[in-house]
């Protein structure tokens, strides 16, 4: 198992434990070593040279090792970059120093000043401020679009995006954090493909976030996506110890990216990719446990007379089209999302800082349940006008559902929600 295989025969739980690592590279070790280098010996001058021909003109690579500098790539990047891409169904995958550097990459790669970006909303946060800030001051324009569950407002806000130029990418949350919107990966894939027949041949590109869900959940890739990025640090990680992003997808689009990031000089380091291999074999498991967790807690908030509303996937109604969705692109519900309380942002504080098992802090898919208030933290460069816009209100919470005992986690909750 030392080639990555999107088609690959074998199931997903298998190909977390050892895909991507052959134990005879390494005198025989059960896991990976760490190699803390920065640089590699070669073994003469010729090799050297055949080396450096094959990683900058495409040459056919020589015999043994062709590493160079670590920032060009290393034993350990290379490991987690074939077991992500296995996970994910993809050729190829570029692993990155943190989720946002994975972002930039990509809309870095794809996009030209005068392009435009038409992604579905709410959108994360730093993503917002990638499009609205940084790459609009490069000519980028950025389009949201509310329901990207409709054919008619994906295609209204398709014509308002191309009426000044091409769209050069499509992007995608699904789920959305943190209310939990749907977007229908196949829709926009369509989309994509009628657009490129009025920009002569131009089809934009087709990006998911798969950060909410990961590989066990959703594979964006098997419903038309070009590209799932995800934002390694949460669940694939698990720990909430280490930084990283993944992009993967064909090869011809992924290698670009990867000598792209050897000029932004945003690898993942050795030692954070030896601890996101490790990670990557936990994930079946802490993925179907956190599930459960959510569950449980899901359904006592949504019983519970200070709770207004709960966005948790699973509770989409039998017919309806986020339902009919999610039947088709995920294969479950995840263990992330929203509630809002009764009031605004003095109960949800007053809530907050009664909790004692949950821990107050932003980020998700780690061992320990975390928990939020998205418009003072995570969403609070996004206007309050656009936020409101799309759900996140003053009393809304955002919970990422951990592996404690869900007894526990009722118990907290109960006892925090007597002070709102």
């Amino acid at each position: 198992m030392t080639e990555p295989d999107g088609g690959s025969d074998l199931q997903l739980e298998t190909l977390a434990i050892g895909f991507g690592y052959d134990p005879s590279t390494a005198f025989g070790a059960a896991k990976p070593p760490v190699f803390l280098t920065s640089t590699f010996v070669y073994p003469s001058a010729e090799h050297a040279k055949a080396v450096h021909a094959a990683y900058f003109d495409g040459a056919p690579p020589p015999e043994g090792s062709n590493y160079i500098y670590a920032r060009l790539g290393h034993p350990n990047l290379d490991m987690v970059e074939r077991r992500l891409a296995a996970l994910d169904r993809a050729e190829d995958a570029a692993v990155f120093s943190s989720g946002m550097a994975a972002m930039t990459a990509v809309t870095h790669y794809v996009l030209r000043p005068g392009d435009a970006v038409l992604h579905s909303r709410p959108i994360y946060g730093g993503v917002h401020t990638l499009l609205y800030d940084h790459l609009a001051e490069f000519g980028v324009r950025p389009f949201g679009v509310e329901d990207a569950l409709s054919e008619a407002a994906l295609s209204a806000a398709a014509k308002a995006a191309g009426r000044d130029g091409p769209i050069g990418l499509i992007m995608l949350e699904t789920p959305a954090n943190p209310t939990a919107a749907v977007a229908d990966i196949a829709l926009a894939a369509g989309l994509a493909r009628t657009i490129a027949v009025g920009q002569g041949g131009r089809r934009p590109l087709v990006s998911v976030d798969n950060t909410f869900l990961g590989p066990f959940v959703q594979t964006p890739l098997a419903h038309g996506a070009d590209l799932t990025i995800t934002a390694l640090t949460k669940y694939c990680a698990g720990h909430s110890d280490l930084l990283a992003g993944g992009v993967s997808g064909a090869r011809a689009l992924v290698e670009p990216l990867k000598k792209q990031r050897m000029v932004h000089g945003s690898h993942l380091d050795p030692f954070s990719s030896w601890l996101l291999l490790r990670s990557l074999e936990t994930l079946p498991l802490r993925t179907e446990k956190a599930a459960s967790n959510a569950l449980d807690v899901a359904r006592f908030l949504l019983d519970h007379p200070k709770v207004e509303s709960v966005t948790y996937l699973g509770f989409h109604a039998s017919g309806s089209p986020a339902r009919a969705v999610l039947d088709r692109q995920a294969r479950g519900s995840g263990s992330t999302f929203s509630f809002t309380l009764k009031g605004g942002e003095a109960e949800a504080f007053r809530f907050l800082n009664r909790l004692k098992l949950m821990r107050l802090a932003v980020s998700l898919g780690g061992s320990e349940t975390l928990i939020c208030h998205p418009a003072s933290t995570t969403h609070y460069a996004t206007p309050k006008a656009l936020r409101q816009d799309v759900g996140i209100l003053d009393g809304t919470i955002r919970v990422s559902v951990g592996l404690e005992h869900p007894k526990d986690l009722l118990a907290d909750l109960a006892q925090a929600l007597e002070a709102v």
